[in-house]
């Protein structure tokens, strides 16, 4: 098979092999991909369910996400990693030390994925996606990250 594969075969294996790394290795430390972006935004600073609803909702409208943000919330909370107080959602100490040491994880699958880039080759393929998704009608004023 040596016909040359559209962008869409491209974008969609590399996503999954991105997902693929993460989940194998966030795993192994007990921790879901979704569990360590919770964490993130409650480093930024404390959010109820609300708030990280939307900060996470392009993560959770995938169909293989089969667990609910709440699942994830309350996983959290039984590893002492986030507490909840009159419904607003905290990361503690403990979760913070875990994320850091998670981050570290992270950063060598980033590593990884872009060793044969240099930086302007890793940019150039950032900027043409956020081109190709302007031009397909993403408004980045109405859509979190």
């Amino acid at each position: 098979m040596n016909a040359k594969r559209p962008l869409g075969y491209w974008l969609k294996l590399v996503d999954s092999l991105i997902d693929e790394q993460f989940a194998a290795t966030l795993e192994e430390h007990g921790v879901t991909r979704r569990q360590w972006q919770v964490l993130n935004l409650l480093e930024q600073q404390p959010a109820t369910e609300a708030q990280l609803d939307a900060g996470l909702s392009p993560f959770f409208a995938s169909p293989d996400e089969p667990q609910s943000l709440r699942e994830h919330l309350a996983e959290l909370i039984e590893s002492g990693w986030v507490t909840a107080i009159n419904g607003e959602y905290s990361i503690t100490d403990r979760g913070h030390t875990s994320l850091l040491k998670l981050s570290e994880l992270v950063e060598k699958i980033r590593t990884q994925f872009g060793q044969d880039l240099d930086g302007s080759e890793y940019d150039a393929v950032v900027e043409t996606l956020e081109k190709i998704a302007r031009n397909l009608g993403w408004d980045p004023d109405q859509v979190s990250e």
